[in-house]
């Protein structure tokens, strides 16, 4: 990742202080988002018990007095179906030659799969990596050497590893300790007040999306896509916000919209809530449900709804 440095950031880095680009990738809801927003300290990209809710990169930055540290939480690397799919797992396999360290995250309550063994094979193209056995409170004490004996052998280069509890914030400091010893030393990216590296646009887009895989089941929440068409601040200190939320069937519109509308001014209403934590403000959120027909399926509409472009 090519970064342009700019002489107040180089005078902010003390001696020692080291850098880096730390890629976070896995098979799907593993955990890896979860595990950025409580390394990073504040919420950077939505979560939820949905597969592939990830679907693009996102940066957290941490940035500390000795180190600054870039996480980069990636799409979960899994088998494509379409073109959506693919972009996600291009995304996430791209990440992991461009970064510094390698956090692997696997569910440790569970077996390795074919999904995780495909995973750790991209991993070992990488640089340093360190093995992330996350969910370790529902691993039962007799299956511990079982299961982690399993993650160690896929991934036998491993400079490192811890086990974890990333909803609670169990060993991240453990975790963080060893990620930063394994980073290079090197100037400041970026100013120490930025976390992420996503617009405004692109984080309303993600938190209204948050809101409707919350409130929505069966086939919605994988076909959805939210687009934020306008945001603007007005003079009266509000920020009025129009955003497009697409799906690929006339029958999904009418779950998102719901009975006399009552869905969609569900989502609207707990979105606009976190929305106005973000921009310590009264928000305006206007949101219309619109179909575009197998988008997924379509490399175009996939780029216009926002993926697969970075």
């Amino acid at each position: 990742m090519s970064i342009a440095l700019n002489n107040d950031l180089l005078a902010e880095a003390p001696p020692g202080h080291r850098s880096g680009f730390v890629a976070v990738v896995g098979q799907p809801n593993v955990g890896k988002s979860t595990l950025v927003n409580m390394l990073v300290g504040q919420k950077i990209a939505i979560v939820s018990p949905k597969p592939q809710t990830t679907r693009r990169r996102i940066m957290g930055i941490l940035t500390r007095e000795d180190a600054q540290v870039i996480f980069v939480d990636t799409p979960g690397l899994h088998r494509p179906r379409h073109r959506l799919g693919e972009a996600m797992v291009e995304t996430a396999a791209r990440a992991i030659p461009e970064s510094d360290v390698i956090l692997f995250v696997v569910d440790v309550s569970a077996l390795p799969d074919e999904q995780d063994r495909a995973a750790a094979e991209l991993v070992r193209q990488g640089g340093p990596a360190i093995l992330v056995l996350n969910k370790m409170d529902r691993l039962p004490p007799e299956r511990v050497d079982l299961h982690c004996r399993a993650y160690w052998e896929l991934l036998p280069e491993h400079v490192g590893w811890m086990m974890t509890i990333a909803t609670e914030g169990v060993n991240l400091d453990k975790l963080l300790a060893m990620v930063i010893a394994h980073l290079p030393e090197g100037p400041r990216y970026y100013p120490g007040s930025q976390v992420t590296d996503q617009t405004e646009r692109e984080i309303v887009a993600e938190l209204i999306r948050e809101q409707a895989l919350r409130f929505t089941h069966q086939e919605v929440p994988h076909a959805l896509a939210v687009v934020v068409e306008e945001y603007q601040e007005r003079e009266n200190g509000a920020v009025y916000i129009a955003a497009n939320l697409f799906v690929e069937r006339e029958s999904q519109k009418g779950i998102l919209i719901g009975k006399k509308g009552e869905m969609l001014r569900r989502i609207g209403t707990e979105a606009r809530r976190e929305i106005e934590r973000m921009v310590d403000g009264p928000v305006f959120l206007d949101l219309w449900v619109k179909v575009s027909k197998n988008w997924r399926q379509d490399a175009r509409q996939v780029r216009r709804m926002g993926y697969g472009s970075d």
